[in-house]
Formats: structure tokens, C-alpha cells, sequence
């Protein structure tokens, strides 16, 4: 009964126009599964008369460059509603026109998925984890009908995924394909964690190879992740059906990955639950788990609605991942899975280093690399290039904005950046009308909420010119020091040939990538592929070797480095540099003792604010 009114709800939210269509219909198989694949049939009903042209996406929400999904999609066969063998063509390299059927399709293909992530399919005997748009094909005109799923799912594989149930087994729907696609399923022996928070259910189904216990230890530090990410907006977001759902496979298979989605997500890891491995894990989840207010509802206009005909850009990812990096990370140091020392080495380090360091930080602003996307995002190119010295990650880049965002407001406003994205929230993610933002958000907007939180439009402007539209770097020593935070050489005095990519490739030591813009090799005129032959006049055959010369010197001396450079063999002058890592640390860490402001600073930015 209870059941009977969920489906009566669900219906009565479809929009007019999809109640009146007849649903697409999929079904699922996996009879070799052991050579990875799977067998998809599609039925589309009540067709206008015409071409049917269908189609395998190329892109998928939350990646951004194309993935051309169709180069794993073969046997295609399609028949009419008396079975009757239709004509099929290949206008281009994604898509099938089917012509000469009587309104209906029954469309047929083998899927080849070896890939478990949040991306791609990986099917094999143990299990299978699916990405949709990796997965199902789709028609154009055909987007807005509903959707049934059936998977025909070998003994013992149960399903994971955040479609909703039907009475039949094994059987799920989805309001229409934005909603389908955005549906990550995951199929085989789930080991299953449910509780409840705020009224709602959250579900750990989870594959993996540990221990019971290992499991239940895993699953108390991600209900701690869920209750300090509830307590920065206020509230869970309204999950469709009442229901969140983490996907995840760990499983030595998987690859690692993480993606969001609409009320679940997709997590992958060859990791094991134990450990600094689970710390590893639980450091997706957390992530991704901000991402069901950040990006799927709080959600920026330029990827509102997604098209999985091409590659989607958006000048927002900084904000999109960036700001979601910044906050992951802090979910975890509230939930207490970080000590505050393992904060600043990993989180605040690794943001304020690479900020500073990164040529392209130095270039491009936070909307240029967001604007990037297409082409690093996972994407595949054979031709080298340049991002060493043009390009920070829009993940980095954005939460190294948003920590000094953070202590800025807090010194400054009496703020903190968890109030901003409240607002944000309640004006951009809260009003949801079907599956979607009411008002997503623009970059104005974005500067106008946060002139409104710190009361001050001037300092919002100048903000986001500097630091969002422009390339401002943060001065991180000043914004940490009254946390009791000190940003430091990691390596003082250390005399290196710089911070570009050095390997031994055969006992060669060869530069590994492009050489970073004024390092000692850059300024020297070496670059990706030369090798360095000798230092001093000393061979260089290992990496002792190598290590054991450099020590003989300190930053600014001048070496003679003979390089083999594309053939021609060499000797040129090198100036040596000081390592130019940084690190930050507590007080305590390099032996001061933080005043009781400080303390109490740092208190107010990294303690639990879960009740």
C-alpha cells in the first residue's frame, strides 16, 4: 500500500506531457559478463512515423570533455513490434537512424565495459558498475518520456542505484533521460549500511572484499561526514524519494574515482577499507557528498540543462569542485577523521603549494581554468602540451580561493564562508521544480550574495576581480597566522635543478614533462625528453648518484650539465634554485606556542558544528 502511494506521487510530479507518452523501456542482461559485456535492448513505443534516431551519448554529467561512449557499442539490430528486422544506418559515429518501423523500435546492442569508475562500465563475473550515459542509448525527441529499467541480474547480485523501485524485480524508473542519465547503478553481492538523518534514509551499498567490522567502522565515520555537511547548510537537501544512496565498489578492479550525482554517488577505489586506505576513500566520499547541495542542486547555469550531444563548458567549475575540494576536505578534519596537524599537511599544504607555485596561478584566473575543462577532464590527446606552465586545476585553484575566502571573512566580516554558501543555497539550490534548479546561479550572482553576506559590495567586487576573474594570489601567510598556521620552505635551503618532472628511464635521467617557466632548467633551454647525462663531469646513473652531487651545492651555484637535447649532445651552465616546496604547520609543529586568540580562531574554523 505504502508503495501504491509513492507511485501515485511519483506520477502526479511528472510533468503533463510525459504522463501522455508512452515510457522507454530498457532491459539489461549480462550473459558474458565474464568478458565484459552486456546485452541492451531499448523499446521505444507510440513513435511518430519517420527516421528514429538514436544515440549514445558523448559527454556525462560531471565530466566534461567527450567520451564518445558509441566506440564501445556493437551488434546493433533493431525490429519493429512483430519482430520484423529493420533498416539500419550509421549517419556518423555516435548515433543509428532506424527506418521502416509501424511506431514501434526494439533497439539491440552488446555494451563492452571494462573500466569500473564513475565514468565508463565495468562488467565482469563479480559485478557491474554503470555509468548511464556509458551505458544506455537514447533517441532524440524521446527525452522527455518516462523511463523503466529492467536489469536481468545473474543469482546473487543485488542492485544499487538511486532510481526508484517498481513492484516488479529488478525493475526501476526514472521521470525522463536527464534523470536516467544522471543514475549511476551498481550490481552485484551489496553489503548494505542504512540510517536515518534529518528524517531521510542514507545507504552505504557497498562491494568489497573486508571485514564486517571494517565495513561498520567505515560507515560511523561517514554518518560523522553526512551530519558536518548537513550542519553548513543547515539541512539535508530533499532527496527525491526520501532517499540518498553511496554506490560504491571497492573492489581491486575499480578504479579510482568519484562522482557526484542527484541523490547518490558513484565512489571507485582498488582501496581497501582499512586504514590510511579508508581515510583515502571516506576522503571521496566526503567530497562527493557536498556535491548533493554544490553542483547537483546549487548548480551553475552554463551546465543547466547538461547536453550529452558535445562537450559542456562552464566558467564556474572553480566554484562547482574547487569550492566542494576546499570543503571536503574541512568535512573531514570537523568529523574529527583529520587532526588538525594532518589538516595542514594535506588539505592546506597541498591547496597553499600548489597555488603559489603553479606557473599558470600566476596567468589565468579561476574562470580561465574552469573554462579548460573540455580538455583536461579525463579527455585523451597523443599530441604533448603546456599545461605545466599554463594550467592549475580548477579543483585546486578554487579551493585555494575559497580557504582564503574563508579566513577572510572570518577575520574581516565576522563571517565565514559556510554562512555564504547558506545563502547561496536558500537563493540558488533550495526551490527545485522538476529535478532541477528554480534559479540556477551565474557569476554575477555569485558576487552579488557575496556582497549581501559581508554587508560590503566593494569588497565583493574587488574579490572577484582579483581573485575569481583575475589572477591575485592570496597572501596565505598573512590569512593563516591567526589560525596559528605558518607557511614555511618545506626543504630550506636545498639546492635543486628545479620543480619540473625529473625520472630515471633506463638508467637515463630523463625530463619527464615540460619544464616549468624560470625553473634552472627551463632558464637553461632544456625541455621534456632531453636527458641529462652528466653533472660536474660525474655520470649520472642512478638516483644516489644524482642526489649525492646536488648535495655538494647550494642554491645559486652555477653547474655544468652536459644533456643529450633531441640527438645533439651538449654542455651548458645551470643555475641551481632553493626547493621551492611549501608547507604549512601548526605553531606547535615548529615549536611556538598559539596565543589563546589563535586557538580560539582556529576552534572556530575547524571544530564540529554537527549537533
Amino acid at each position: 500500500m505504502r508503495h501504491s502511494t509513492a507511485s501515485l506521487l511519483f506520477a502526479l510530479a511528472l510533468p503533463l506531457s510525459a504522463l501522455a507518452q508512452a515510457p522507454v523501456r530498457y532491459q539489461v542482461a549480462f550473459p558474458n559478463a565474464v568478458h565484459h559485456e552486456a546485452q541492451v535492448t531499448v523499446t521505444f513505443s507510440e513513435i511518430p512515423s519517420g527516421p528514429l534516431q538514436v544515440r549514445m551519448a558523448r559527454s556525462s554529467p560531471g565530466r566534461y570533455a567527450l567520451h564518445e561512449f558509441a566506440k564501445n557499442v556493437y551488434d546493433v539490430q533493431a525490429t519493429d513490434s512483430k519482430g520484423k528486422a529493420l533498416n539500419i544506418s550509421h549517419p556518423d559515429p555516435y548515433g543509428w537512424a532506424v527506418t521502416g518501423h509501424d511506431g514501434t523500435v526494439r533497439f539491440t546492442y552488446t555494451l563492452f565495459g571494462d573500466r569500473t569508475d564513475g565514468t565508463y562500465a565495468g562488467i565482469d563475473a563479480q559485478h557491474a558498475h554503470l555509468n548511464m550515459p556509458a551505458t544506455l542509448a537514447y533517441a532524440q525527441g524521446q527525452e522527455q518520456r518516462p523511463v523503466e529499467v529492467k536489469f536481468d541480474a545473474p543469482a546473487g547480485w543485488q542492485i544499487a542505484t538511486q532510481l526508484r523501485p517498481e513492484t516488479a524485480p529488478n525493475t526501476y524508473s526514472a521521470p525522463h533521460m536527464q534523470y536516467l542519465m544522471d543514475s549511476p547503478t551498481s550490481l552485484g553481492n551489496q553489503q548494505v549500511r542504512t540510517w536515518q538523518e534529518q528524517g531521510q534514509t542514507i545507504e552505504l551499498k557497498v562491494l568489497h572484499a573486508d571485514t564486517d567490522a571494517e565495513l561498520d567502522a567505515y560507515t560511523e565515520q561517514t554518518k560523522k561526514v553526512v551530519k558536518e555537511a548537513a550542519a553548513i547548510f543547515g539541512e539535508l537537501p530533499k532527496y527525491d524519494f526520501g532517499r540518498y544512496t553511496f554506490v560504491a565498489d571497492y573492489l581491486p578492479q575499480a578504479s579510482g574515482d568519484g562522482m557526484e550525482h542527484r541523490n547518490s554517488t558513484s565512489v571507485t577505489s582498488s582501496r581497501s577499507l582499512k586504514g590510511a586506505d579508508a581515510l583515502r576513500n571516506l576522503s571521496t566520499v566526503s567530497h562527493e557528498f557536498f556535491h548533493s547541495w554544490n553542483v547537483e542542486r546549487l548548480r551553475p547555469r552554463d551546465l543547466e540543462p547538461f547536453d550529452f550531444s558535445r562537450a559542456n563548458m562552464s566558467s564556474n567549475l572553480w566554484f562547482a569542485e574547487g569550492f566542494t575540494q576546499y570543503f571536503g576536505d574541512l568535512l573531514l578534519r570537523r568529523s574529527g577523521a583529520y587532526s588538525t596537524d594532518q589538516y595542514a599537511a594535506i588539505a592546506v599544504s597541498g591547496l597553499v603549494n600548489a597555488m603559489l607555485n603553479a606557473p599558470g596561478a600566476k596567468l589565468y584566473s579561476p574562470v580561465h581554468m574552469s573554462q579548460q575543462a573540455p580538455f583536461v577532464d579525463a579527455a585523451v590527446s597523443i599530441d604533448p602540451n603546456n599545461r605545466g606552465n599554463t594550467y592549475l586545476s580548477y579543483y585546486i585553484i578554487g579551493g585555494a580561493n575559497a580557504l582564503a575566502l574563508d579566513l577572510e571573512l572570518r577575520q574581516k566580516y565576522k563571517t565565514d564562508l559556510d554562512a555564504f554558501m547558506r545563502a547561496m543555497w536558500q537563493q540558488h539550490g533550495k526551490l527545485q521544480r522538476d529535478y532541477a534548479p528554480e534559479k540556477p546561479y551565474t557569476l554575477a550572482d555569485w558576487q552579488r550574495v557575496l556582497g549581501e553576506v559581508t554587508h560590503d559590495t566593494a569588497f565583493a567586487g574587488q574579490f572577484f576581480r582579483q581573485h575569481i576573474a583575475g589572477h591575485t594570489l592570496p597572501d596565505f601567510t598573512s590569512l593563516l597566522a591567526p589560525a596559528g598556521m605558518v607557511v614555511r620552505k618545506a626543504h630550506a635551503g636545498q639546492a635543486t635543478l628545479g620543480n619540473s618532472g625529473l625520472r630515471f628511464d633506463n638508467k637515463v635521467l630523463t625530463i619527464s614533462s615540460a619544464t616549468f617557466r624560470n625553473d634552472a632548467l627551463y632558464n637553461a633551454g632544456l625541455d621534456r625528453g632531453d636527458q641529462l647525462l652528466k653533472l660536474d663531469g660525474k655520470e649520472l646513473k642512478d638516483q644516489k648518484t644524482f642526489d649525492k652531487l646536488l648535495s655538494k651545492h647550494k642554491p645559486g651555484d652555477v653547474v655544468q650539465l652536459e644533456a643529450r637535447s633531441r640527438g645533439q649532445v651538449r654542455t651548458v651552465p645551470v643555475t641551481l634554485q632553493e626547493d621551492i616546496e611549501l608547507e604549512v604547520v601548526t605553531l606547535e609543529k615548529a615549536g611556538q606556542q598559539p596565543t589563546p586568540e589563535q586557538l580560539a580562531f582556529r576552534a572556530a574554523w575547524l571544530d564540529s558544528k554537527a549537533k
